[in-house]
């Protein structure tokens, strides 16, 4: 009797492993392939540039090369895609450079797999040195705000100005608002994951375009920014091969806020944008940082979320241009 019921449960476990299997190649979502992904995201007028340690650069330079020079930093699994309405609107004044960092887009992952603060802001300063730019505007959205926060303190004779748009980098204030309270799409579906130990491992395997999805939804307020192109161009560069493991070994590691007595010393002149409806980094953040940094203006918009860059293009170019013909200075001769 007791062998029957050792045959039965070892049936059973062969079952259930059949169909976990079954299942796994089912919904497997495997790597993109990096030709087909440099084919469709890397054209002209992108650049693949080496810069040190192995890591060969996906960016784009345009504009004027004898013109001011403004660098952008995207945010935390987005690529430079996200400040096109961006560089179209000042390519014509400025020059305008933007580039995937490690773990993301065409970059792919860093070749000594280091996603610390300090490695972003090395990475900034040779992309820089590489292009011949001694002063520069840098600008950062979300993750790409904390590098740039980081760069500023850092190398603060580089910059003439400082763009933080939705930014983190400063101490994760506990600073939920009453109807965040009661609302359930808060956070971000796609980083709550990255975060769970043990369903997170799933995720460099099983990758659902759903998810990629609803994760755009959850962060952004103006709906009508996503698109199926949007989508898939989000989901096809995080399966970019190296990416998810790369976005795995970022959110293992600890939040690293800046320090706040460093941001209180730096004092290139700074603009501060920030949607007010921003469930991933709320506008008191962004308010924090206004009252802690010494030169800077904040501007905040109504009914956008994360990506204000994206989601009221036209409203933050209209606080973004004249502040850069305040502060974004032509390069001087050699």
């Amino acid at each position: 009797m007791k062998s029957r019921w050792g045959t039965w449960v070892w049936r059973g476990l062969l079952a259930l492993l059949a169909v976990l299997v079954i299942a796994f190649l089912i919904f497997r979502t495997p790597d993109t392939d990096a030709a087909a992904m440099r084919t469709k995201y890397g054209a002209p007028p992108s650049q693949f540039v080496a810069i040190g340690g192995g890591t060969k650069v996906h960016l784009r330079d345009e504009g004027p090369k004898d013109a001011p020079a403004i660098i952008l930093l995207h945010g935390s699994n987005a690529d430079l895609h996200t400040w096109e309405p961006w560089v179209a609107a000042l390519k014509g004044e400025y020059r305008v450079i933007r580039f995937d960092q490690v773990g993301h887009g065409l970059t792919g992952p860093d070749p000594e797999d280091d996603y610390s603060t300090g490695n972003y802001v090395a990475d900034i300063l040779e992309v820089a040195d590489k292009l011949g730019l001694k002063r520069f505007v840098l600008g950062g959205n979300s993750m790409g705000g904390k590098h740039a926060l980081a760069f500023a303190i850092a190398h603060p004779d580089r910059l003439n100005g400082l763009v933080l748009v939705d930014g983190s980098g400063g101490p994760m204030l506990k600073l939920a608002r009453k109807d965040k309270d009661k609302d359930s799409s808060s956070g971000n579906i796609g980083f709550t994951i990255a975060r769970m130990p043990g369903v997170n491992l799933l995720v460099e395997q099983i990758t659902p375009r759903s998810l990629i999805a609803q994760s755009l939804e959850q962060s952004v307020s103006v709906k009508s920014i996503i698109t199926p192109a949007m989508i898939d161009r989000y989901w096809e560069l995080l399966r970019y091969p190296g990416n998810r493991r790369a976005t795995l070994k970022r959110f293992s590691q600890p939040y690293d806020s800046l320090s706040p007595a460093d941001i209180a010393k730096v004092s290139v002149p700074t603009l501060i944008l920030w949607g007010d409806e921003d469930r991933l980094i709320p506008v008191e953040a962004g308010q924090w940082l206004a009252q802690t940094m010494p030169s800077n203006t904040l501007v905040t918009y109504p009914g956008v979320g994360h990506l204000p860059h994206e989601e009221a293009a036209a409203k933050t170019l209209a606080t973004l241009e004249p502040w850069l013909r305040q502060h974004a200075l032509p390069p001087k001769a050699e």
